[in-house]
């Protein structure tokens, strides 16, 4: 759609971006499910307890040898659409600044759903290094519903909080969404016009969580896209080789809790088991 239109150093830049974060050849970002937060039905009342529980499954991970940590509100079920409140984004921001005040490792965050500007104020206030967004180019509708696109808005937030460091890994064609209204768009014409909306890394996931991706999307976006690309689900210890080839990072949540469901139990010996197999396939 717009490989015409790019030069090279653009690609060179966003690239670099992505290689002065991530120095393993396919890092592996353990996400932290944070509980639900103040003002969500699931609450439990204590905001102390939400901050000790992320500070364990941090300490499990870095124990195991994980690359890189990401937070998450996925307990805040029902999410609410783009918007969420001041409470959820403070917490939020405590909690990043604590991780990140904790380790020397990269961490990320994403807030559902939608919340892209929120995880970016949370993230330049904790300090972190990166936020994955949903919704960032074409419209789709979502569980809370039409969720169109918010790149313009998004990087231009970027620029007037002076958190251009912090780099913007963007969903494609998201899971947990329908796409119908942009099925004459595929998924090559999308990783294009993100990468053209300045895209720091595009992020492929299967259609929920839990389910893996296509290995098939990969290997087409990696032929045209010179963009750095991420495994957003499904990955687990029998099929994470596989990516290995055509992905540069890979998130990792369900696998690492207790029976491989996401609300479980973040779990050390899961956590030990899929690094010590990365560290034999890639040599570390």
């Amino acid at each position: 759609m717009f490989e015409d239109e790019k030069p090279l150093s653009y690609f060179v830049t966003m690239t670099d971006k992505f290689k002065k974060i991530f120095q393993a050849p396919t890092s592996i970002i353990g996400m932290i499910h944070v509980p639900a937060l103040p003002g969500t039905p699931g609450y439990g009342g204590s905001v102390q307890a939400i901050i000790d529980q992320v500070m364990e499954e941090q300490e499990i991970y870095l124990r195991a040898g994980i690359d890189a940590l990401m937070i998450e509100n996925m307990h805040d079920i029902p999410y609410l659409h783009r918007k969420v409140g001041p409470e959820i984004t403070a917490l939020m921001a405590v909690i990043a600044k604590g991780l990140k005040d904790a380790t020397v490792l990269p961490c990320g965050i994403q807030i559902l759903a939608g919340a892209n500007e929120e995880a970016l104020a949370a993230a330049q206030a904790g300090g972190l290094d990166f936020i994955r967004a949903e919704g960032f180019v074409f419209a789709h509708v979502a569980d809370e519903g039409l969720m169109e696109s918010d790149a313009g808005t998004l990087l231009r937030y970027r620029k007037a909080i002076d958190a251009a460091g912090i780099a913007v890994f963007t969903d494609l064609k998201k899971k947990h969404s329908s796409h119908a209204i942009t099925q004459d768009v595929d998924l090559l014409e999308t990783a294009e016009a993100a990468a053209f909306f300045r895209s720091d890394a595009l992020i492929i996931t299967g259609t929920s969580t839990g389910k893996p991706a296509k290995l098939e999307d990969f290997q087409k976006l990696r032929e045209k896209i010179k963009l750095p690309l991420l495994a957003g689900s499904g990955v687990n210890l029998e099929n994470a080789e596989n990516y290995f080839p055509v992905c540069d990072a890979l998130i990792v949540g369900s696998w690492f809790k207790k029976e491989g469901y996401w609300e479980n139990d973040l779990e050390y010996d899961r956590v030990a088991a899929f690094m010590s197999m990365v560290r034999d396939k890639d040599g570390r």
